[in-house]
């Protein structure tokens, strides 16, 4: 592989490494190490995986031990070491969050590996501890991995709702006006909150708003880069596809990936598509 991209990806994954954990971290230790414990005892339990099949005793109750030695060694873990460095280290890196998880899976590691020794009669040998820890890894990252989606929703969520409450009582008393170019059509002019989305259909914009508490909708003779430049002194009104302008306040989901994202508004039965190419000034707009 040449140099030059080596040196190209060295850059990519330093740059990522060192950029801020856009999440905020967890306070609910007993409540998240309960989870977790509950995790490793289903899949032991109701999955059976790596030989725990061929367990003769007890399947439930060895199962409950390993959940319960998760459990214990994750609570500890968030007391003693996470809360003490998220309060030290700032600003808190993606390469910290890394060490950290890599640290509590090899504490788990090490602590389910006695509990296994016991268990199973076997005897505490290095080759025995990396085979253990392979385990462990694999349903680390998989936990890890959902955790984190779930996180990143409900971030988004949150973000989203402080957008929200942040907007929409300040504009309680605005209306805004979209300009028909029409020579007899008429303007349409709307209580700003009651702004759904907008939407390009060949020679005019099709306005979807609330009207005595249902959404409608109105057609006016213009395009889609007229009536945002209608609507440009208003930050909540965001376009999110080459086809489609929102007004955040009315968003109630956003559901995606970085290939694009579903918007939800209010009442209305369609959702909205953000396209791939919006999504990063969605989530700075959201941010």
């Amino acid at each position: 592989m040449p140099p030059s991209i080596i040196n190209d990806c060295d850059n990519m994954y330093r740059t990522f490494l060192t950029r801020i954990y856009p999440f905020k971290q967890s306070r609910r230790w007993l409540r998240d190490s309960i989870v977790y414990g509950v995790a490793i005892w289903a899949i032991l339990y109701l999955l059976q995986p790596f030989g725990f099949s061929m367990y003769n005793g007890n399947k439930c109750l060895a199962a409950a031990l390993f959940g319960l030695v998760t459990l214990v060694c994750y609570a500890t873990y968030g007391f003693a070491v996470i809360r003490p460095l998220n309060q030290h280290i700032r600003p808190w890196r993606i390469w910290h969050q890394g060490c950290l998880v890599l640290g509590l899976i090899l504490f788990i590691a090490l602590c389910n590996f006695l509990l296994f020794s016991v268990v199973f009669h076997c005897p505490i040998t290095l080759q025995l501890f990396l085979l253990f820890l392979r385990w462990t890894l694999i349903i680390g990252i998989i936990i890890t991995a959902l955790s984190i989606g779930i996180e990143y929703n409900q971030s988004l969520r949150d973000r989203m709702e402080a957008l929200l409450s942040n907007t929409a009582e300040e504009q309680k008393d605005i209306a805004i006006t979209i300009h028909d170019n029409n020579v007899r059509g008429n303007d349409l002019t709307i209580p700003i909150n009651d702004l759904l989305y907008i939407e390009a259909q060949k020679n005019i914009v099709v306005v979807s708003y609330m009207k005595d508490g249902e959404p409608t909708t109105a057609e006016v003779h213009t395009t889609l880069t007229a009536a945002i430049e209608d609507l440009k002194d208003y930050e909540n009104i965001f376009q999110c596809h080459r086809s489609f302008v929102v007004n955040v306040n009315n968003i109630t989901s956003a559901k995606g990936n970085s290939n694009g994202y579903q918007l939800r508004l209010a009442t209305c039965a369609s959702s909205i598509p953000v396209s791939r190419s919006y999504v990063a000034q969605l989530k700075s707009f959201i941010a």
